[in-house]
């Protein structure tokens, strides 16, 4: 089974129009954030609460007005949610920029990475209104607003370059991102295969390291041990299995890599604080 066969069934946009937002609360399927990495750019702002954001080697903590993310394609990450209410506003920024001639040096550097976007743009910047902008548009849904967004897309563009909110590639990130694809290539392992038995050894080699050092760099990357990762991934799984499908738990530890149901269940409740039954029956109330 798939994880990504369990996610929330929704309008993902259009090809003409590649655009979507997410409001996720504490009843959203997907409140926890896995590290995972994607080919769309992401703007992400916290309602309420707060997210301890990780990207990269990078670790933000975002609260409600502090500022908004940008997530540009390929970079890994995950977040820990505290109490939290967000906004994910996912778009196709290379489609929107296709067959745009304005520019075309700029658009070449961001897309072949030459130049590395900031991240994070704080509450008194012209990037966080014009950020905010898009996701009210997006949400209000005026007639016309789709030239609206495309138009803030390229003031947002416009003002991250011509406020130099970037940098320029050099070794230091070159270095940075090998350590990246390293820890992308275990992550992958474990999104792939977290229903078979998985070994320190498996996922060491898929990073190419030695199990001791593949388990210090892996904690310093995701503050997790890889092991504490795997049950952590697997737990996420189930939960949306236990919401999505009519298997029963038993199947659905089975499927999520657990032989010993009572370990299962143990697992479970450290993660999600219920029983996988309990869990079940409180979304389905």
């Amino acid at each position: 089974m798939n994880f990504g066969e369990f996610q929330e069934k929704k309008s993902r946009g259009t090809f003409d129009f590649p655009i979507e937002l997410h409001h996720v609360t504490k009843e959203h399927p997907r409140y926890q954030m896995p590290f995972h990495w994607h080919m769309d750019y992401e703007l992400i702002r916290v309602l309420k609460g707060s997210l301890i954001l990780s990207l990269n080697e990078e670790t933000l903590n975002l609260t409600e007005n502090s500022g908004v993310v940008l997530v540009c394609d390929g970079v890994l990450h995950g977040g820990m949610p505290v109490d939290c209410v967000y906004e994910c506003l996912d778009f196709d920024l290379n489609e929107f920029l296709r067959g745009c001639s304005a520019g075309k040096k700029d658009i070449d550097d961001v897309q072949s990475h030459r130049v590395i976007l900031d991240d994070f743009f704080a509450a008194d910047s012209e990037e966080y209104k014009t950020a905010n902008r898009l996701f009210d548009t997006f949400i209000e849904e005026k007639k016309g607003y789709e030239f609206i967004i495309q138009g803030l897309l390229f003031e947002l563009m416009g003002q991250i370059l011509g406020n130099h909110r970037y940098k320029v590639s050099d070794d230091e990130t070159y270095k940075s991102l090998k350590r990246i694809r390293q820890l992308k290539s275990s992550l992958k392992i474990i999104r792939e295969e977290y229903m078979n038995q998985l070994t320190l050894g498996d996922l060491a080699n898929a990073a190419d390291m030695s199990p001791k050092y593949f388990c210090r760099f892996f904690s310093e990357m995701t503050g997790k041990t890889p092991i504490e990762y795997l049950n952590y991934y697997r737990i996420e799984c189930a939960s949306e299995q236990l919401l999505y499908t009519d298997d029963l738990v038993t199947d659905i530890a089975l499927n999520c890599g657990y032989n010993d149901l009572s370990y299962f269940v143990k697992t479970f409740k450290k993660y999600k604080g219920q029983t996988p039954k309990q869990f079940r029956k409180s979304k389905q109330a």
